[in-house]
């Protein structure tokens, strides 16, 4: 039986890959970037871009994509495959620090859809190397913030990262005032929970409302509620225990640090928490 600790983070471009696959010139260039936030030298992108492409094709993956959160709600993706054409007829995979830094999805249809004319709504999307890539199905996922061509934030993550670097750029200045010249940056972090409704395939197609609307709109009230809490903390049913692991394997190969699992109060709802990262 494999053990954790074998593919923990196994689907994850890490600081463990980082320190085996880059020369430790562009390692401290990159680590610089990362934690003070330097500008980034293109030809320690290419060395990052050729390193990436490699381990990924080891892995597996075929396509890359930069990966981000528009305000739509849900993510966006588009996939890239790393083949270029050979004169002999052959294919050969590249990937470039430049494909790797910088991609130009469509703004024109995000976050509102087709407000703009096109050529009047150029967005990019910017490598974040303070979140690591990971492989999902195939694909490099790189992750990514998403702003316009002036400079504007069209997503989540853009918000997310100037608000660290204020409170950042604050919390140096008030260190600063107590004499503490040592630290070099303040980094935030977050402990996010997922509770969630596990519900049978077949019982989910019967009811329109989940199937349209994600969520139960409330009728008549269940013949079984929450009035003696008997399924919080309780024993965890088999069918249910076995999605569970295999929600925990999956993410650990991703290199999340789910640590707990239980049941939730309501039937069938239950709790998935990572440690505070």
């Amino acid at each position: 039986m494999e053990k954790v600790t074998e593919y923990f983070g196994s689907m994850v471009f890490d600081d463990r890959i980082m320190k085996a696959t880059l020369s430790e010139k562009v390692y401290r260039s990159l680590k610089r970037t990362i934690d003070r936030g330097t500008p980034l030298d293109i030809s320690v992108a290419n060395a990052v871009a050729a390193a990436m492409k490699d381990w990924a094709i080891e892995k597996g993956a075929t396509h890359y994509t930069h990966w981000f959160q528009p305000m739509t709600g849900v993510t966006a993706e588009k996939h890239d495959s790393f083949i270029s054409p050979a004169p002999d007829g052959r294919v050969i995979m590249e990937f470039s620090g430049k494909e790797l830094v910088k991609g130009e999805p469509d703004a024109s249809s995000f976050p509102s859809g087709g407000l703009r004319a096109t050529f009047e709504a150029r967005g990019y999307t910017a490598w974040d190397p303070t979140s690591y890539a990971f492989i999902k199905d195939g694909t490099l996922y790189i992750p990514t913030a998403f702003c316009s061509y002036t400079g504007e934030a069209l997503d989540k993550k853009v918000p997310l990262l100037r608000s660290m670097e204020a409170i950042n750029k604050q919390a140096l200045r008030i260190l600063r005032l107590f004499g503490n010249d040592k630290v070099k940056s303040v980094k935030t972090s977050v402990g996010p929970e997922q509770e969630y409704f596990l519900v049978d395939r077949d019982m989910w197609k019967k009811r329109k409302d989940l199937i349209m609307c994600g969520r139960t709109l409330f009728g008549a009230m269940p013949p079984k509620g929450q009035e003696m809490d008997d399924h919080y903390f309780g024993s965890i049913k088999p069918r249910v225990a076995e999605y569970m692991a295999d929600l925990d394997k999956e993410l650990w190969k991703l290199g999340i640090l789910a640590k707990t699992k239980h049941n939730e109060v309501a039937p069938a709802q239950h709790e998935l928490a990572p440690i505070y990262d």
